[in-house]
C-alpha cells in the first residue's frame, strides 16, 4: 500500500493541516508520498523532511511565530500602496516569506528528503501545471505560493510561476497518477462552505477561484479508480469569516485552527479506520 498525503492550498488557513497531521501521525500513519500546493507545499515539505510525530511541535512553532511576527504580510500600508503602484502586479514582497522558508529549510533539496515530495505551481509561459520534484525546495515553495496580486511571480530558470492553486489546488489526481492506493486529503475547509453569487467587487475573484477549485477537486474525487482509498479530513476552526477581504492577513486564530482540526480529524479517523487510537498497522 502506497500512502499519500495531499496537502491543499489556502493561505493562513493552512494551520488546520497541522492538526490533521497530528491526528494522522499519532495513529502511526506515515506517508510514502507527499504532494503539496501553495501553503500545503510549505507544510508538506516540513513533514516530508521529518515524517514523525515530533514534526508537529516544529510546525506549530513555525505557525505561532509567524502569527506573532506578522512578517509575511507585515508591510506598513504606505509601503504596500507604493509597491502596488510601482509594480502594478502585487502588493507584498516575497522576501519575508523567502527568509522564513530559508530559516526553516535552508538549502535542503528534494533529493535529500526521507519521503518523496512533489510541489505544484502554475507556469505562466506554458499555461500549465508544473511539478517540482528535484532541486532546491525553497524556490519551489515560493513558486507554488505566489498568490496572484499579493506576491510577485516567482522566476526559476527563466520561467515564471504563480500559485499552484490556479491549476491544481488539492492535487488528488497526482497522487493517483503516481500509484498511491491510500490517500489522505488535507484541505483547509473552504470546499465545505456553500457558495453564493458575489455582491461586491472583491468577492468576484474569490468566488471565481472557488468554482474552479471545487470543480477540479470534485471531478478528481469522482474519478478515483477502484482499489484506491481516499479520505478527506475535516477542517475544524474555520468559518465564513475566513472569506472576508482581509482574511489572508488574519493569523490570529492559528492555535484554534490547529486544535479544532486535530479534534475533528481524530474523530473522523476513529470512525473510518476504527475506534482505537493505537497506531495504524503499516503494510
Amino acid at each position: 500500500m502506497e500512502t499519500a498525503f495531499v496537502l491543499g492550498g489556502g493561505g493562513v488557513l493552512g494551520a488546520v493541516e497541522v492538526g490533521m497531521l497530528r491526528a494522522l501521525l499519532e495513529r502511526g500513519i506515515v506517508p510514502d508520498l507527499v504532494l503539496g500546493t501553495s501553503v500545503g507545499a510549505l507544510n508538506g515539505a516540513i513533514v516530508a523532511a521529518q515524517p514523525d510525530l515530533s514534526v508537529i511541535d516544529r510546525l506549530t512553532e513555525l505557525w505561532v511565530a509567524t502569527a506573532q511576527s506578522r512578517d509575511v504580510y507585515g508591510d506598513n500600508p504606505l509601503r504596500t500602496v507604493r509597491r502596488a503602484v510601482s509594480t502594478g502586479t502585487h502588493i507584498y514582497s516575497s522576501a519575508p516569506l523567502r527568509q522564513r522558508l530559508t530559516d526553516e529549510l535552508g538549502d535542503t533539496r528534494f533529493e535529500d528528503l526521507p519521503v518523496r515530495l512533489e510541489v505544484c505551481a502554475a507556469s505562466i509561459e506554458r499555461a500549465a501545471e508544473h511539478w517540482f520534484t528535484s532541486g532546491p525546495i525553497v524556490p519551489a515553495i515560493l513558486a507554488s505560493a505566489a498568490v496572484p496580486g499579493l506576491l510577485p511571480p516567482a522566476e526559476i530558470d527563466g520561467e515564471h510561476f504563480l500559485d499552484g492553486g490556479l491549476v491544481n489546488s488539492i492535487p488528488v489526481s497526482r497522487a493517483v497518477e503516481l500509484g498511491a492506493t491510500r490517500i489522505f486529503v488535507l484541505q483547509v475547509g473552504r470546499i465545505d462552505r456553500p457558495l453564493k453569487a458575489p455582491t461586491k467587487p472583491w468577492e468576484v475573484a474569490r468566488v471565481s477561484f472557488e468554482v474552479a477549485r471545487r470543480h477540479r477537486f470534485m471531478r478528481d474525487m469522482a474519478t478515483i479508480p477502484d482499489g484506491v482509498e481516499a479520505h478527506v479530513l475535516p477542517a475544524g476552526g474555520t468559518s465564513a469569516k475566513d472569506d472576508s477581504l482581509r482574511a489572508h492577513r488574519d493569523f490570529g486564530g492559528v492555535q484554534a485552527r490547529i486544535d479544532g482540526s486535530y479534534d475533528a480529524s481524530r474523530a473522523f479517523l476513529r470512525e473510518v479506520l476504527g475506534d482505537s487510537d493505537e497506531a495504524d498497522p503499516q503494510p
